[in-house]
């Protein structure tokens, strides 16, 4: 499978916020893009990666891909979906 690149219009580090201060974070770096654009988000393991997408896909954004730094980190990659 190919490596897909994105062109990332925005790009936030949340790995020092504890949840829910995590997805507000993100919702609102979400708030602030156009629809289509994409945002790159650096967060944590444990909770922040299991609640963050999912609230994100919630609020009917794509996630385009979540991987996984090998450092306690992950990065999210979310295309805005609406206004």
């Amino acid at each position: 499978m190919a490596e897909q690149n994105y062109k990332l219009d925005d790009t936030i580090d949340i790995t020092d916020v504890v949840c829910p201060t995590t997805f507000v974070k993100a919702k609102v770096a979400l708030e602030e893009l156009e629809e289509g654009q994409i945002l790159s988000i650096r967060l944590n393991d444990g909770e922040p990666v299991q609640n963050v997408p999912r609230s994100i896909k919630e609020e009917g954004h794509e996630i385009l891909k979540l991987d996984d730094n090998q450092d306690g980190t992950y990065t999210l990659i979310v295309k805005k979906v609406g206004d």
